[in-house]
């Protein structure tokens, strides 16, 4: 059976390595373990090196931080965006990654993305775990 392919917003993937034992935290692990097909854009990894730093429950250095960036470019499936989406919404970028990717979710919890959910396949982690977890 082929795993579930997604598109993890920066948030879940932040919070997943900031906080192993959470849900985001089980998912990226899950993705790890090849459980989920990952999608990302290069600017969620970009984003992911800036944020992750800040949090005070990271424990990694920024070279750390960037080597792993580097390895989910492999880990990962990158693309970027061609699908049309109205430039007005704030997060376009990352929308235009699920439309192009063809993924099954983008799993977030910002909620201008999840405002769209009655649209496209937009869900939190938690609902998203709750649906397909272990």
């Amino acid at each position: 059976m082929a795993a579930i392919r997604v598109v993890l917003d920066t948030n879940v993937l932040v919070s997943g390595l900031a906080y192993p034992a959470s849900v985001p935290g089980r998912m990226v692990g899950a993705w790890q373990m090849g459980g989920l097909d990952v999608v990302l854009r290069k600017c969620i990894l970009d984003e992911m090196v800036r944020v992750l730093p800040k949090l005070s429950s990271n424990k990694r250095s920024l070279a750390e931080i960037r080597d792993l960036a580097d390895s989910f470019l492999f880990m990962a499936e990158i693309v970027e965006p061609t699908a049309k989406i109205e430039k007005s919404l704030r997060d376009a970028p990352v929308l235009g990654t699920l439309l192009t990717a063809k993924a099954d979710y983008l799993i977030t919890g910002d909620k201008d993305l999840l405002a769209l959910a009655g649209k496209y396949a937009i869900v939190t982690p938690a609902a998203f775990w709750g649906r397909h977890g272990g």
